[in-house]
């Protein structure tokens, strides 16, 4: 073995080597620098109120991310318009937050993206029924007491936007910033008129409102003109009875208006985290209700804000092929190891098939450098054998064989060198011929 060693030329080799490692480090690096860090195990969500829907569907989604080994902390606020401003603010720490369709535009790098429509959120207008009876237009309200949500909350954005269309405002009628569950008690003692809330059935703010004994909710005549109005309001319908067939709520079929409820999220939010998200809603709002059939929602819809790239990818492909077979931990490592081998194999699968071809390129040059100057020492003696000495010739002739019994030569090689040295022997018989001892 130690023989065998000896016919390797080590300086071929780092020549060889030396670059490949280089180039493959390169490559390395290159591909170092898209490839995205794991995931995080806590996502940070603004939601909204103690009696909003919001803090209740994040609740929902803290169960479903548990089951793949992430924390979703939730923060309260204010609501859709407090959440977009956190959103916004670079010094806030958060991921992902709930926003009222048409509360919020994309303003030039804000860095926002949406993750589809996730639900109805109807706009609930909840009045006395002893200072208001029978009311079924915004207008009736003008010069109550009405509460429009509490600041920084999609339910007063909302409320200001379609009071504003019926010339209701702050000059005319006592607008009250307010919400949660105080307004049951404000509207029982009689402190004001007429509340407005946004949220699905489930919210317990509606669903108290609508059990209590002398409120009744609106029913909004003009809500086919609002939906055609404002672009972001759908118009819906809650049927007779569908909240309680037995105390017969609603009374009556009643005409609302509803927002979509979306996810907005940072685009530096780690795609795994999305695609946790995006699960999590299938699961959450896929779920059949009053305002929707089984698997409607969530939806890539027509947010005002671009849809997310893995929300994009979820509703063309569904859960991602990866975690459909694998642990979450699993999946997001191989997800992450691809774009690393990728670049990799793209470098090291030409260099094991070249390397070893320049090696014996570099090789042979060697013997055909000998082969070279053997023929050019054959053409001097051909042409002029009488230009030196017997012996000179030969001590050209030996300085060649004796390069040629110095060149390491892999065993695959030694073919040409047995051959090359057979070559001289004939140059050497030659010699002997032609020339004068």
């Amino acid at each position: 073995m130690p023989e065998k060693l000896k016919l390797v030329s080590w300086r071929d080799f780092l020549y060889i080597a030396l670059p490949s490692l280089l180039l493959a480090a390169a490559a390395f690096w290159v591909a170092a620098q898209f490839i995205k860090p794991a995931p995080p195990d806590r996502l940070l969500v603004s939601t909204g109120g103690e009696a909003g829907a919001y803090l209740r569907f994040a609740a929902r989604y803290k169960d479903v991310l548990a089951r793949y080994g992430v924390e979703l902390v939730a923060l309260p606020s204010a609501g859709a318009t407090e959440n977009l401003k956190r959103l916004r603010d670079p010094e806030f720490e958060v991921d992902a937050g709930f926003i009222q369709g048409g509360t919020a535009r994309p303003v030039e790098d804000d860095g926002l993206v949406a993750l589809g429509d996730f639900y109805h959120e109807p706009l609930w207008v909840f009045y006395r029924e002893a200072a208001l009876r029978g009311a079924d237009k915004l207008l009736d309200l003008k010069g109550k007491r009405v509460a429009v949500g509490g600041a920084g909350s999609g339910t007063q954005y909302l409320a200001l936007e379609l009071l504003a269309a019926n010339g209701v405002d702050a000059g005319n009628t006592k607008l009250i910033e307010a919400g949660g569950m105080g307004l049951v008690d404000s509207l029982q003692k009689g402190e004001v008129d007429a509340v407005f809330a946004v949220g699905p059935t489930q919210s317990a703010l509606i669903w108290t409102l609508l059990y209590t004994p002398g409120v009744r909710l609106m029913n909004l005549t003009h809500a086919e003109a609002y939906a055609r109005r404002f672009p972001h309001l759908a118009h819906l319908v809650l049927p007779r009875g569908a909240i309680d067939l037995v105390e017969d709520i609603p009374p009556q079929d009643v005409q609302l208006v509803s927002p979509m409820a979306t996810l907005l999220v940072r685009e530096d939010t780690h795609p795994a985290l999305i695609d946790l998200l995006m699960q999590a809603a299938a699961e959450v709002h896929g779920e059949p209700g009053v305002f929707q059939k089984p698997g409607e929602f969530p939806r890539a819809g027509h947010n005002a804000f671009p849809l997310s790239k893995e929300a994009e990818r979820y509703y063309k492909s569904g859960k991602p092929f990866l975690q459909r077979y694998l642990p979450f931990w699993a999946a997001t490592l191989i997800d992450r190891m691809v774009v690393m081998v990728v670049p990799l194999l793209a470098v090291l699968i030409p260099l094991f098939k070249f390397a070893p071809q320049i090696y014996g390129w570099r090789v042979r040059s060697r013997i055909y450098r000998r082969y070279g100057e053997l023929k050019f020492l054959e053409n001097e003696v051909n042409e002029n054998p009488a230009a030196h000495s017997r012996a000179e010739w030969l001590a050209k002739l030996d300085r060649i064989e004796a390069d040629a019994s110095h060149i390491r030569t892999p065993l695959t090689f030694s073919d040409m060198l047995y051959t090359l040295r057979g070559h001289i022997d004939l140059v050497r018989d030659m010699i002997q011929r032609r020339t004068p001892g």
